[in-house]
């Protein structure tokens, strides 16, 4: 079998990928546009030199040693297959593929002994409750330490669903996953700035204690911190607040917020270069992405970008028009934002940051579709809109799966007063959803949500944002439940 770089650049299956996500690199100009054939299990594949070294840093130091093998047209391998070898170069030419058991299998030594960076990431990206064991012990096996604490984190968050089947693994494993933080639902709600004298009890986040089946008190905001039309994400295991406002002109606060759950501590970072509020707060690799919001009653189509390490803020590509609290979610580490249009129309954009580019994934035509809210999880795409008419208690729900291209509606209508849909968060194969008069977990099955527990509501009014969050030390302070 031949395979050449023309046959992997077909599209990919995965709507919104294939070579218009190609990465793209900087290639060394000796190797640039120069092919070399690659020969593994009596299969050879006709590659580009500067691709390879660019993703690969096993052929990275092979054609940098100056040995024999470097100069000769054709290279084989003998530690690693044709199926896993395959993969790889499907991955670094831009794909997403979804892969069987075989396969991950087989990448995950691919990656191992060619020490494939983004065929790691790529495994991580897709773990999942099917495969998530195998992940596990796969990069166990190989030595792949991103994956292996990946899985195991995963594993950790779906320990109850999953302990049968965990039998299967060494005690070594079991015990690690068994040392590991589950995630925790949290929630900010909205509160504007204070003084130390009349310091609201009410000014805080907080967490869903599962035991107790009831929320309790993970910290108090700063005096100064605001919650109202702010942005707020959570990355690496930190909540930040941009664009918070306070009195009746919306005037910004001066800085953002950052809370530290692991260290159970607060840190104020720079704000974005143009002021923004009502802005979309997302997380990704190490970035804050503050998209579009609002300022001086001017909605904004700008995104910034904002450098976790190093304290600073740069623009980067510009929504497709101006939007406020624009609906985002992450699925596969991948950004996708939903677009409300006029005459029912839905558009789903994906942001490429290899690219720096916003590309339209998919278009819905669907009747009633005022409020909204989107979560992803394994490879679909969850789109809540408003109820049919005038029932704005109820929610319609379509899937869009990022593999296949198809859309899909949900069974059933979904009420707002059993767990408001426009505020949820996806734990593997659950999502939880939240008002004030119910917390409700969902599990997340083909054609709909089947409803799992009903537990105490959370009994704030205002927006709210949810997160999860690996508590190290909880707190027991109560949470208050004042008479509105």
């Amino acid at each position: 079998m031949k395979v050449t770089d023309s046959d992997l650049m077909e599209p990919s299956s995965c709507a919104g990928s294939g070579s218009e996500a190609t990465k793209q690199t900087e290639q060394p100009r000796a190797m640039a546009g120069t092919a070399v054939r690659v020969r593994v299990d009596g299969s050879i594949f006709e590659v580009d030199k500067a691709l390879l070294a660019d993703n690969c840093e096993y052929f990275q130091a092979l054609f940098q040693s100056g040995m024999r093998e470097c100069q000769q047209e054709e290279i084989c391998l003998q530690v690693v297959s044709a199926c896993g070898f395959l993969v790889a170069l499907r991955v670094i030419h831009g794909e997403r593929p979804i892969l069987d058991d075989h396969e991950i299998v087989k990448a995950a030594e691919c990656a191992a002994f060619l020490q494939v960076k983004p065929l790691v990431k790529h495994l991580t990206n897709i773990i999942n409750s099917d495969n998530c064991l195998l992940m596990y012990h796969s990069a166990a096996t190989y030595g792949l330490w991103e994956l292996y604490k990946s899985s195991a984190l995963f594993i950790c968050d779906m320990y109850q669903d999953l302990k049968e089947d965990m039998r299967c693994l060494s005690k070594d494993l079991i015990d690690y996953v068994e040392a590991l933080i589950p995630s925790t639902y949290v929630i900010v709600g909205t509160h504007s700035p204070t003084i130390e004298l009349l310091q609201d009890f009410m000014r805080t986040v907080c967490y869903f204690d599962e035991d107790e089946k009831d929320w309790r008190v993970l910290t108090h905001l700063p005096l100064n911190a605001s919650t109202t039309m702010a942005g707020i994400t959570a990355l690496n295991n930190k909540i930040y607040i941009v664009g918070g406002v306070y009195d009746i002109n919306n005037k910004i606060v001066d800085s953002g917020y950052c809370y530290d759950a692991t260290s159970d501590t607060w840190s104020t970072f720079s704000n974005p270069q143009q002021p923004r509020y009502n802005c979309t707060l997302v997380g990704l690799e190490g970035s804050i992405y503050a998209l579009g919001g609002e300022y001086e009653r001017t909605t904004m189509s700008s995104v910034e970008k904002y450098n976790v390490a190093t304290d600073t803020w740069s623009f980067v590509a510009s929504l497709p028009k101006p939007l406020s609290a624009v609906a985002c979610t992450k699925c596969m580490e991948r950004i996708f934002i939903c677009l409300w249009k006029p005459k029912d129309a839905t558009e789903i954009y994906e942001y490429l940051p290899e690219r720096d580019e916003w590309i339209q994934v998919t278009t819905l035509i669907r009747h009633q579709s005022y409020g909204h809210c989107m979560v992803g999880h394994r490879d679909n795409l969850y789109v809540m809109r408003n109820g049919p008419s005038d029932d704005f208690l109820r929610c319609m729900m379509d899937c869009y799966n990022l593999t296949t291209g198809q859309w899909t509606a949900m069974l059933g209508q979904y009420e707002n007063s059993k767990g408001a849909l426009f505020t949820a968060v996806v734990r593997g194969d659950s999502v939880f959803t939240v008002n004030r008069r119910a917390t409700v977990e969902y599990s997340i099955e083909d054609d709909k949500w089947k409803m799992k527990k009903e537990m105490t509501g959370f009994p704030r009014i205002g927006s709210k944002w949810a997160f999860l969050l690996r508590l190290p030390k909880k707190s027991k302070e109560p949470l208050g439940k004042p008479d509105f």
